[in-house]
């Protein structure tokens, strides 16, 4: 969430922004057994705009007002093809809002595009956010992608794929070495691990609940990926699936 301070310099045009909160839902694996598995992307974004909007009260005065707060989540196919921030809050009409879709961009492009409204004038107040369920759409080689597009050479097929992307850039940068990825995979291990223990990770966090088809209902309130265990010489033996002989593997470090 940003929003727009008065200063001498806002009263004279281009006005400061700021960062003033944010919240996030914990990070799930996109596998059959992940916590979000059964969840859809929109109740996510629900759960972190409303808890937004619980620890600021004087928000929804704005909307009375026909205020400026604007709401703009990665937008996806499926669940994630919707506008999440209007649907999340209920806005009146008076309150525009739109989903960007940039892929794993998305967010990003919200927050910056919206700060950039506030510091010209079209917003005072926003909520920006993106919302990512990727175990609710196709993923990389299961993408459809228009035959002719990539016999027109216009899209690459590999770049639909992160991981093919990730033994792309070791090819043009040799001095990324799998050993130094591995390395800096078990340091932000390490990393995160400190952070949780100094406390700088729970209160970001909002609870979600879960439902499972085997497990019944549950609750998500700490992020299902780190590996603390994790040793340089424990992730030796990982395969590389996007290249055989390559040097990326499937782990996930978190974010």
């Amino acid at each position: 969430m940003t929003a727009a301070p008065e200063t001498p310099r806002a009263r004279r045009g281009v006005r400061d922004v700021v960062f003033a909160d944010g919240a996030r839902t914990p990070f799930g694996k996109a596998k059959p057994d992940g916590i979000y598995a059964e969840t859809r992307a929109d109740d996510l974004i629900v759960k972190v705009v409303r808890e937004l909007l619980r620890r600021h009260p004087e928000l929804p005065g704005a909307d009375r007002r026909g205020g400026h707060r604007r709401h703009h989540p990665a937008g996806r196919p499926g669940a994630h093809a919707r506008p999440h921030g209007r649907h999340a809050r209920r806005s009146p009409q008076s309150v525009p809002g739109y989903a960007i879709d940039r892929m794993c961009a998305g967010a990003m492009t919200a927050a910056t595009t919206t700060a950039a409204g506030i510091a010209m004038g079209a917003a005072d107040v926003v909520i920006a956010g993106g919302v990512e369920h990727m175990g609710r759409h196709p993923m990389g080689f299961d993408a459809d992608v228009n035959p002719r597009f990539v016999a027109e050479k216009l899209v690459d097929p590999q770049s639909l794929n992160m991981g093919v992307t990730a033994e792309n850039l070791h090819d043009k940068f040799p001095q990324l070495t799998k050993e130094r990825a591995d390395r800096f995979a078990v340091e932000s291990q390490a990393k995160y691990a400190k952070a949780v223990a100094n406390g700088n990770i729970e209160p970001d966090l909002v609870p979600v609940a879960t439902r499972s088809t085997e497990q019944g209902w549950g609750l998500a309130t700490t992020d299902e990926l780190p590996r603390p265990e994790t040793t340089f010489e424990s992730i030796q033996g990982l395969k590389t699936p996007f290249r055989a002989g390559g040097r990326v593997t499937p782990r996930r470090r978190p974010r």
